[in-house]
């Protein structure tokens, strides 16, 4: 198996134990709060990682574009967060995690679109699969 599809299962189990975890997290808190909370915690443990794993002579290799599309990425992952934990405090973690996870099909989408990424017919199936399977659980 290739490393990046060990890497892909790993993130997938961490951020389902992730949802039911911030949802404890939440007890007699704002979404807003907790969110704060726990981003503290990503940004020191992955600064650590990053100081750990990362040569400082690749620190030259940033670019303007680096900065760039990894900064926007930053904006577009905070008004994620921002939205989900306003879910998660609300709603059902198993409803919420699973309509959150549709945007696999809106990635799929946009790496068509902006990175000229190939869709196949097994794409599309998938993709329509997890929009009915979002539908079926979403729909109670």
């Amino acid at each position: 198996m290739k490393p990046w599809i060990i890497y892909a299962i790993v993130s997938m189990l961490f951020a389902g134990f992730t949802s039911v975890i911030a949802k404890l997290g939440l007890t007699n808190i704002s979404g807003e709060l907790g969110l704060a909370v726990r981003t503290c915690f990503v940004f020191v443990l992955v600064l650590a990682f990053a100081v750990l794993t990362v040569p400082g002579s690749e620190l030259s290799t940033l670019s303007r574009g680096n900065y760039l599309w990894l900064g926007l990425s930053g904006v577009t992952t905070a008004v994620s967060w921002v939205f989900y934990y306003k879910a998660i405090k609300d709603g059902e973690v198993s409803t919420v995690a699973l309509i959150d996870k549709g945007s696999m099909v809106v990635a799929v989408l946009l790496a068509f679109l902006i990175l000229k990424e190939q869709i196949t017919a097994r794409t599309i199936a998938g993709a329509a699969l997890m929009l009915v399977g979002m539908l079926v659980i979403a729909r109670k």
